[in-house]
């Protein structure tokens, strides 16, 4: 089994947590458009729901860490 984790002597550099930025970049910005019309609130509020998809899955990544600790 594949694991993710960087308990288990992965390296981010080689592991496909990567592909999650296009995706959050992407999501980020259709998410602004569909609130906003104008550029310039468009890219602040991508920049918003950016940080809370990054700090989400940070907390998601960390939960999972805790738990791999205690298996």
């Amino acid at each position: 089994m594949y694991n993710l984790l960087l308990a288990h002597g992965g390296n981010i550099w080689k592991m496909n947590l990567w592909y999650a930025l296009p995706a959050i970049i992407a999501i980020s910005l259709v998410y602004a458009a569909t609130r906003h019309e104008r550029m310039r609130p468009i890219l602040a509020h991508a920049a918003r729901a950016g940080l809370w998809q990054v700090g989400f899955m940070f907390v998601v990544f960390v939960v999972l860490e805790v738990v791999g600790w205690f298996t």
